[in-house]
C-alpha cells in the first residue's frame, strides 16, 4: 500500500499508522496520545486551510498540530 501523509487524508476516512518521521520526543508525545505504529485512527476532520487534525484513536478524539500530522505516515484502510 502507499504510504501518505496524515495531512493527506480526506476526513472520514480509517488509515494505519506506519511511520513517524520524527525525533523519540515526538513518537513519545503520540504514544502517549495513544497514536502508536499499526493503529487504525480515523481521521475526522482535516481542514485543507490549516488548523489541527482531528483523529478518532480508540474511543478519544484527539486534535493534532498539521506540523506533526505532516511527519506521520499512514496507509488507507478499506
Amino acid at each position: 500500500m502507499t504510504k501518505l501523509k496524515l495531512t493527506e487524508i480526506d476526513g472520514d476516512k480509517k488509515c494505519r499508522v506506519v511511520a513517524f518521521e520524527g525525533g523519540s520526543n515526538m513518537k513519545t508525545k503520540l504514544e502517549n496520545l495513544g497514536i502508536r505504529l499499526g493503529n487504525e485512527i480515523t481521521v475526522v476532520n482535516n481542514s485543507f486551510i490549516g488548523g489541527p487534525i482531528t483523529v478518532l484513536s480508540g474511543n478519544t478524539k484527539v486534535a493534532i498540530g498539521r506540523k506533526m500530522a505532516e511527519r506521520i505516515l499512514v496507509e488507507v484502510v478499506k
